[in-house]
């Protein structure tokens, strides 16, 4: 485990989610991970396999796969596009201690069959750009964040194409989106035999819409059997709720 001074570059601080017992590498420079990356971590099943193997496409600087670590057992792949991001997840995982059980893959999603074979994970989750990238789409002037929001390098067939092709039968894929998407979200999953098994909707507080949705699906599962799970509230006035609280500091 290096020192975190060591670890650190121009513009980067150390953040901790204490629920996960994980320090992680962020820059508002380039990318820093939301509450929808604890959410999708949260709602993963815990799994202590020894030979469990895990894949996190769309990594950005490793959160989701990170804060992973005490709930699933055996190796974690990061699948992030971007270098700069990738050094970061690739620094956070030294900075944790977790180098024997992580490995940080920097390409395209498209590509990831030449770094981990098909058909070998176990678990696949994502937590993928949520918005198409369409000529009048207004998008962030700084690129990193364009890419981590809209699909500009890769788009939601690939990631269920590949989130499919990467599990084993009976494996399960996780995904956190937005509900203006779930239809064809439902509609794309179902196409590449990834079967919805429980949904779960975050509301921003009492009384409004929700704003995003977590999935799960289990790879050439039982048709049918769609459990949805309690809404999920992230604030109580000024603060967070009971729950995401206990999500970020246990």
């Amino acid at each position: 485990m290096t020192s975190q001074s060591n670890l650190l570059k121009s513009g980067e601080r150390i953040d901790e989610l204490p629920a996960a017992n994980i320090k992680i590498i962020q820059s508002q420079e380039v990318f820093a991970f939301s509450l929808d990356a604890v959410i999708l971590a949260h709602f993963v099943r815990e799994n202590h396999r020894h030979k469990l193997k895990t894949v996190d496409l769309c990594a950005g600087n490793g959160a989701v796969g990170l804060f992973l670590h005490q709930k699933l057992g055996g190796h974690i792949t990061e699948v992030e596009i971007q270098p700069r991001l990738a050094d970061m997840a690739t620094r956070s995982i030294d900075l944790n201690g977790l180098t024997d059980r992580y490995s940080v893959v920097v390409d395209d999603l498209a590509n990831v069959y030449q770094s981990v074979p098909k058909d070998s994970a176990d678990v696949v989750v994502c937590n993928p750009p949520y918005f198409a990238d369409l000529p009048n789409s207004e998008k962030n002037p700084n690129q990193y964040l364009a890419i981590a929001r809209h699909e500009i390098k890769t788009n939601l067939a690939t990631v269920v194409d590949r989130m499919s092709g990467l599990l084993k039968m009976n494996g399960h894929g996780y995904l956190v989106h937005r509900p203006g998407r779930l239809v064809e979200i439902l509609d794309k999953l179902t196409a590449a035999r990834l079967v919805p098994k429980r949904i779960q909707f975050i509301y921003p507080r009492e009384g409004r819409e929700a704003n995003m949705v977590v999935i799960e699906a289990i790879k050439d599962g039982k048709a049918g059997g769609l459990k949805v799970a309690s809404p999920l509230i992230v604030h109580q006035g000024a603060e967070y709720s009971p729950a995401v609280k206990a999500m970020l500091n246990g």
